[in-house]
């Protein structure tokens, strides 16, 4: 038996070697971008903020119908300061005004200028006097350092376009200490539907993850009632 020249037993194992080391993730597993075009829908100024109300706030969304258990577990106590980042329609933010008193603070957070408008038009409406609403950026909130004690982001995350950016951004926003809950959607290859694996880029472990890159703390997996395609995570700013 002839033995193979070195250079190609070289190159052998280096290809069997590297195979071993290294196997790609597919994409349905382990995505790093949203889908193109995930917030243009809220960013259009013909946006109807009626056609949202509608399809957010029903019995048939699990959110909606897990609100109480959802508040209950954010566990906001009167004085406190909280940032709630894509309010969208705005169904936490009179729950959150109320939790907080009138010594608290309420921040409702929106990129898009026609939730903006909707959520003053409610907040006035409602009456909700410890309730600001601002026009926040893409890769910002827009808030003073140290300037919440707890951040609130319900189905938002996997809208984040600059998910690095904005956690930086949210970090800073926080007090030492502060707490960030965070509310989305288990993604999970061959169990989640197929519109959850197209438009949701990140699973639980992921988000895990890239909170723990970004300087938080992992403190809690909050049980909430009635949450079956959507997980609650706590992390803390150290």
């Amino acid at each position: 038996m002839r033995t193979a020249p070195r250079f190609l037993l070289a190159v052998t194992l280096f290809a069997t070697t590297s195979c071993s080391l290294w196997q790609p993730i597919a994409d349905s597993e382990w995505r790093t971008e949203v889908p193109d075009g995930i917030n243009d829908r809220f960013l259009d100024p013909a946006l109807d903020p009626d056609e949202w109300l509608n399809r957010w706030e029903v019995e048939s969304r699990e959110i909606y119908t897990s609100r109480h258990a959802i508040l209950a577990a954010v566990g906001l106590k009167a004085g406190d300061r909280v940032a709630d980042i894509g309010a969208g329609t705005g169904l936490f933010v009179a729950p959150f005004a109320q939790s907080v008193s009138a010594a608290g603070k309420v921040y409702a957070l929106e990129i898009s200028p026609g939730f903006v408008s909707h959520l003053r038009d409610r907040v006035a409406r409602e009456q909700l006097a410890n309730v600001e609403v601002i026009l926040s950026q893409e890769a910002s909130t827009t808030l003073p350092p140290a300037s919440v004690d707890v951040v609130f982001l319900c189905d938002t995350y996997h809208h984040f376009e600059h998910y690095r950016k904005m956690l930086a951004s949210i970090r800073q926003t926080l007090r030492p200490g502060g707490q960030v809950v965070v509310i989305d959607f288990e993604r999970i290859p061959g169990v989640s539907r197929e519109w959850i694996l197209g438009h949701v880029r990140a699973g639980k472990p992921q988000v895990i993850d890239e909170f723990t890159a970004a300087g938080f703390v992992l403190t809690a997996e909050i049980s909430v009632a009635g949450l079956e395609e959507n997980y609650c995570l706590r992390f803390t700013r150290p």
